[in-house]
C-alpha cells in the first residue's frame, strides 16, 4: 500500500493526517463524501489537492477495509 499521500507530522496540525504536502486534513475528504458532496466539489473547495492525491487516499481506505491481512489483524 502507498502511504506517500498522507502525512502525519506532530508540527503539522498537531499530528492530524493530512493530504501530504498540505495542511488539509484527510478527514475532510470522508466529511465531503459522507454529507454527500462529489470529489469534484471537494476539488474545486481544496484546489491545491489534486484528483490524483484524492484517489490515493480513497485507494488507501479501501485497502484498509477489504484487504484480508487487516481485517484478520484488527477484527479475528
Amino acid at each position: 500500500m502507498n502511504y506517500k499521500a498522507v502525512s502525519i507530522d506532530p508540527e503539522v496540525m498537531g499530528g492530524t493526517p493530512v493530504f501530504a504536502g498540505t495542511r488539509v486534513p484527510v478527514k475532510s475528504l470522508f466529511d465531503y463524501l459522507e454529507g454527500g458532496d462529489s470529489l469534484e466539489e471537494f476539488l474545486d473547495d481544496f484546489p491545491h489537492i489534486s484528483k490524483e492525491l484524492a484517489i490515493m487516499v480513497l485507494e488507501m481506505a479501501k485497502e484498509s477495509v477489504t484487504s484480508e491481512k487487516v481485517l484478520h489483524e484488527n477484527f479475528a
